[in-house]
């Protein structure tokens, strides 16, 4: 495990905006996750990830000592990603950018959390679902579900 956290740009951000699927449905949420839990294990990351299909939770997995704790912010963080349509860690560098906040925009910070993690899954451009992790810093659960998207659409 590095020491380094990734880092990110807008710009790096706009070339992967979530998971652009013809169909994806409770299967494919396990087979994403079964992704999500190799490209955890593989970092040896403190990550738990969540999988939403629609509003209802389709995986979860709490690796390491992740658990109860990470609810609200992988709530949170998908609540961004479905709300703005674009995964949290964008909106969070656009927020920053813009010297503004989701709290200054009406959104309460206990059900939208603008902080990387969570990237949407969309049919057709609409919204379908999340992908979530929540455990490292923000940068590194990011980091850990673009790859696994990028995994899942390889394959």
């Amino acid at each position: 495990m590095t020491d380094e956290l990734p880092t990110f740009t807008i710009a790096d951000l706009e070339q992967l905006t979530g998971l652009d699927v013809a169909s994806f449905d409770n299967d494919d949420a396990v087979d994403l996750g079964l992704i999500a839990v190799a490209v955890i294990r593989e970092g040896d990351r403190n990550l738990a990830v969540q999988i939403m299909v629609g509003d209802e939770p389709a995986f979860r997995a709490n690796l390491k000592n992740t658990g109860s704790g990470n609810d609200p912010w992988l709530a949170g963080k998908a609540a961004v990603a479905r709300h703005f349509a674009e995964p949290s860690l964008l909106v969070k560098l656009r927020q920053e950018e813009a010297g503004t906040t989701l709290e200054q925009q009406g959104l309460d910070f206990e059900t939208y959390r603008a902080h990387g993690g969570s990237v949407p899954i969309r049919i057709d451009g609409v919204v379908v679902g999340t992908i979530t992790m929540s455990g490292e810093p923000d940068v590194v659960d990011h980091a850990a579900a673009i790859e696994t998207v990028r995994r899942y659409l390889a394959r």
